[in-house]
């Protein structure tokens, strides 16, 4: 999915400096932009699309970039000094994500080259702060990377913040096909879908039970036996119970036909809702989020919807991203960790071996035992995500975490689980959580950061609330009050 966008790189100058330094500049930024491309920092292409001189070159190529389906977000960056008034009505009118990368051609001043000529020529300094100014007047989201073009970090920043805005574009297009609805009286998953399409592009609808039941009975047993093998060559057999593995590959089968019809990425189910069906969607959800769609469970739209834009943005990189739920604490002093799992529902991406199917009763539902994989996931830095509707606005809330080797080897619990240390520690983390308001059901990913994810909550205007090492409560809490009010100007 990367490769199907690309970012417009375009460059600020104006006609003052004459036809040569205008060729020059023209020159340069092209090879920039093949530099940049052949890097291998950058996840997308970057198009070397224009030099800007007057403002009907801002607003014609702003107009192309938000009509552009293939275009996920506008580079800028001033070779020369670029009056800036001249990008106004462009601006007003950008409906893409925007970076403004402050930088210059030459890495070092040339002590003995450097003349007026030069000056005139190399006046980035002076054209990105004409720049920066207006977008700070006009209050655009953006993000400002600042540095020479071909270090290494740089490079990475820029493609950092170019997930975030394929994220922005995987969002606007999003479907969640929710199967039933939500568990009864559970507060959090419940959320105003129209306010979220608008503000996010989510289309969020219902599809029945029974009309899940109706494609389980049309998938035939080819399709099955194709299923199954690939469940054997992905996981280990733990059960001779192959009914029930072959029901979750019927269930897997028909959800992903439905989905697929409707172009939906992301779906929602609840035990409370299986009118119809002998099992609840285990091993069938986990190795549907294996290949990328978003998944939320007791009917929990906003983490499906989340889970699969993590997904979009971490493409090609492998420490994981899955669903997740804070399920019970170690509060021994020595060793505070959160211990995450879920009932049946976490992504095998995120496994610190080949995960094992294995079958259990569920204990609740009543419906029959289940098949799922168990694993336990993997050692290694991450966050979770939660957004949460707070009435008039989404928050996003996230926590820096680090994920270890859970410290119990656990040999009744059959669900799959990771153990993680909060930061910046688990009790003042749990205290800052709930402050927030952040949900139970999470999205961990070891590969998206907090940076990417405060880039797309700035992209798509929402609450961002970052509980990292440096958090306390009072911090916190001192944040959400500005906040408040912040938002309720707006």
């Amino acid at each position: 999915m990367l490769k199907d966008y690309e970012f417009w790189f375009v460059v600020g100058s104006q006609f003052l400096y004459g036809p040569e330094v205008l060729e020059t500049v023209a020159k340069r930024a092209q090879e920039m932009t093949d530099k940049l491309n052949a890097s291998g920092n950058l996840p997308c292409k970057l198009v070397y699309k224009a030099t800007i001189k007057t403002n009907q070159e801002v607003t014609d190529v702003v107009r192309e970039a938000n009509y552009d389906t293939r275009c996920a977000g506008v580079i800028t960056w001033c070779h020369t000094f670029s009056p800036s008034k001249m990008w106004i009505n462009g601006f007003v009118d950008l409906q893409k994500p925007y970076c403004h990368f402050a930088t210059q051609y030459n890495r070092s001043i040339p002590n003995e080259e450097i003349d007026m000529d030069f000056m005139n020529l190399n006046q980035a300094a002076h054209g990105d702060r004409e720049h920066g100014f207006l977008a700070a007047r006009l209050r655009m989201p953006r993000k400002v990377i600042a540095g020479f073009w071909e270090d290494e970090d740089v490079q990475k920043r820029i493609g950092s913040w170019m997930r975030s805005a394929v994220g922005v574009m995987f969002s606007r297009s999003l479907k969640v096909m929710r199967f039933g609805d939500n568990m009864r009286e559970v507060a959090v998953t419940e959320g105003d879908k129209v306010e979220t399409q608008i503000k996010l592009g989510w289309q969020v609808n219902t599809w029945p039970v029974g009309k899940l039941v109706e494609e389980m009975n049309a998938v035939t047993d080819a399709e099955i036996e194709e299923l199954m093998a690939t469940y054997r060559a992905q996981y280990d057999f733990a059960t001779d119970d192959l009914e029930t593995v072959k029901y979750q590959a019927r269930e897997e089968i028909a959800m992903k036909k439905m989905m697929d019809a409707e172009g939906c990425r992301a779906f929602s189910n609840t035990f409370q809702d299986l009118y119809g069906m002998k099992q609840l969607p285990g091993l069938a959800s986990q190795h549907l989020m294996a290949q990328g769609y978003g998944y939320g469970g007791e009917g929990d739209w906003k983490v499906a919807a989340m889970t699969a834009i993590l997904k979009a943005m971490s493409e090609g990189q492998n420490g994981g991203t899955a669903f997740m739920e804070d399920y019970t604490y170690n509060l021994d002093p020595d060793a505070e960790y959160s211990l995450g799992a879920h009932m049946l529902e976490v992504c095998p991406s995120v496994a610190a071996g080949k995960p094992r199917i294995e079958v259990h009763p569920l204990g609740i539902g009543g419906r029959e035992a289940p098949a799922r994989l168990v694993f336990e996931g993997h050692a290694g830095k991450a966050i979770v995500v939660s957004l949460i509707d707070m009435g008039g606005r989404m928050r996003l809330i996230v926590q820096d975490i680090e994920a270890v080797k859970p410290i119990l080897p656990m040999p009744n619990l059959p669900v799959a689980r990771v153990m993680w240390k909060a930061m910046p520690d688990l009790t003042t983390g749990v205290e800052c959580w709930i402050a927030a308001g952040g949900a139970h059901h999470t999205v961990l990913s070891y590969d998206v950061t907090a940076e990417q994810m405060k880039d797309w909550a700035r992209m798509m205007d929402i609450e961002f609330v970052h509980i990292s090492k440096d958090s306390t409560p009072e911090k916190i809490e001192e944040q959400l009050f500005i906040n408040d009010l912040a938002w309720k100007l707006k």
